[in-house]
């Protein structure tokens, strides 16, 4: 007796093979059969007639780690068809917390249902929530180098570099899979590369993988694609490039030469890859504007400085010569938690500049940092959209949202997310189904068993017996993404049925509640 049939669907195996015709029997959290399956007796069936029937999707870079605590439902995940989430990435996870180690604005400014230090603590809290998917932790660079030696910009002593290494090494046997770097945050971005080497080393001992959002993705893209490889290669490590783009109009014609990098890495037999999401438009905290020697010490002393008049005019004049003009006028704000300044959610700077009376857009920005406490987010809408098919269609690459779950109810539908929360992976194969990208097949495999197999994710991203039964329905001519910069909460179209670890979370396009994700 199945548990669960999935019966009249095409299946899409996860690994690139054409569409057939085939039942999917479910028992427990298995797949236990693919094929002819009409004369099979199981508890629950879902016709899929008409629908496509493929593994659930993976989002290999995705900022989810506190938010799975006040959300679990995950639902602007489940509705794309989203299984797994990878967390962790950029640099900031949610464990361990020491010391003087603080979270992300966003993450801070939430409730939580207890306060947790150690990632075992983490883990075990997420594991009592039970979240509606699948979560991979990555421990993040960041995360430990506040917590040992706060904002300071300058390399680690041996002892400190010694207490990141052995606190990375608890973090990974407590269930981390890797370790990542936002190498143009603070205070990442004020790590020499051996210090990056040296826990590189650390995770490959433990089997882990390293994610980077590296230290340039615009005038140093190539030199900062170059340290990831030759880390890569120096540590022995798995390496994920994270969102890779070409970004700012002057950097456009880098990218022939940033694929060669990569391109030469997998042949020379480094496990490289990267991923990317189907926008043109980068979404993250409006401070990374900042001069480095600004962001030195941490909120307090960026603010600090923000509030001295002298120090100040510094700022704003090296703001202003550090960009083009066009590239103020290509950045949207995005979350902006003041109440006065709520208005500006979604505005061109250029707009709220005006509004504000401010004479440049850089003024804006500090005045935006200055009332919301650093905690105002923006879109940068500086990418080639040609530039981004092409690195989609790479075989290498592989899908990741850069993006918290969010919900259009609670406590996270009060701020204004990018809309890849909601829509990147519809966005993704929507494209692939109206022909803008790499086949469907193509696509699919790029969503599930590509990161499945670069995570170390044994069993999932394929439908085959024997594999977890993380399955996702959905009909090919409704399947789309909703969500616009305009308005970002909002679901995606055309998933029918999303199966994590054998439950049913999502039926008939509705959540069916059950949640049966695991820490992997």
């Amino acid at each position: 007796m199945l548990d669960l049939l999935i019966a009249n669907g095409s299946v899409v195996d996860g690994a690139g093979r054409p569409a057939r015709r085939a039942d999917v029997g479910l028992a427990g959290d298995r797949i236990v059969a693919v094929g002819a399956l009409a004369g099979a007796e199981a508890r629950r069936v879902v016709d899929a007639a008409g629908c496509l029937v493929c593994p659930g999707f993976i989002d290999v870079h995705s900022h989810s780690d506190a938010y799975l605590l006040i959300e679990p439902s995950a639902p602007s995940k489940v509705f794309q068809g989203v299984t797994t989430e990878v967390v962790g990435n950029c640099g900031a996870s949610a464990a361990p917390r020491l010391g003087r180690g603080e979270m992300p604005a966003d993450w801070q400014s939430q409730s939580y249902p207890r306060i947790w230090r150690s990632v075992a603590e983490y883990r075990g809290l997420l594991e009592e929530v039970r979240p509606a998917v699948n979560v991979v932790l990555l421990i993040g660079h960041n995360t430990l180098r506040k917590g040992v030696m706060g904002f300071e910009n300058r390399p680690a002593t041996p002892d400190e570099l010694a207490r990141m290494e052995r606190t990375l090494e608890k973090a990974l046997a407590e269930g981390g899979r890797g370790f990542s770097t936002g190498l143009i945050y603070a205070p990442g971005r004020f790590a020499p590369r051996e210090e990056i080497l040296a826990l590189a080393r650390t995770a490959v001992r433990a089997g882990g993988l390293y994610a980077s959002h590296i230290r340039s993705e615009g005038r140093n893209l190539l030199e900062a694609l170059q340290e990831a490889v030759d880390i890569a290669r120096a540590a022995g490590i798995p390496t994920q490039v994270s969102h890779l783009k070409t970004a700012g109009r002057g950097n456009w014609s880098l990218l022939d030469a940033a694929l060669e990098i990569i391109r030469n890495a997998r042949a020379a037999g480094l496990q490289v890859a990267a991923d990317r999401y189907p926008y043109t438009a980068s979404c993250t905290d409006l401070d990374v504007v900042l001069p480095g020697w600004a962001t030195e010490g941490g909120r307090d002393a960026v603010l600090a400085r923000l509030r001295n008049e002298s120090i100040r005019e510094r700022i704003l004049e090296e703001l202003v010569a550090s960009r083009p003009e066009r590239e103020w006028m290509e950045i949207t704000i995005g979350s902006t938690p003041h109440p006065d300044h709520r208005l500006f959610q979604g505005r061109p700077l250029s707009e709220v500049a005006r509004d504000m009376g401010c004479a440049h857009p850089a003024d804006a920005v500090l005045r935006l940092l200055d009332a919301d406490e650093l905690k105002t987010s923006a879109f940068f809408h500086g990418m080639s959209e040609s530039n981004m098919w092409r690195i989609l269609a790479e075989p290498w690459v592989m899908i990741g949202s850069d993006a918290s779950l969010r919900a259009p109810w609670g406590p996270l539908a009060e701020d204004y997310p990018h809309p890849r929360a909601y829509g990147t992976f519809p966005r993704f194969l929507r494209a692939a189904l109206d022909g803008r990208t790499v086949s469907m097949e193509e696509a699919i495999r790029k969503m599930t068993s590509l990161p499945a197999e670069q995570f170390g994710l044994t069993g999932r991203g394929v439908l085959k017996e024997g594999a977890y039964a993380d399955v996702v329905v959905l009909d090919p001519a409704a399947v789309k993404d909703r969500a616009t910069y305009a308005r970002p909460h909002q679901f995606a179209d055309g998933v029918k049925a999303v199966v994590v670890n054998g439950v049913l979370t999502l039926e008939g396009g509705q959540r069916s509640g059950p949640r049966a994700g695991r820490v992997l």
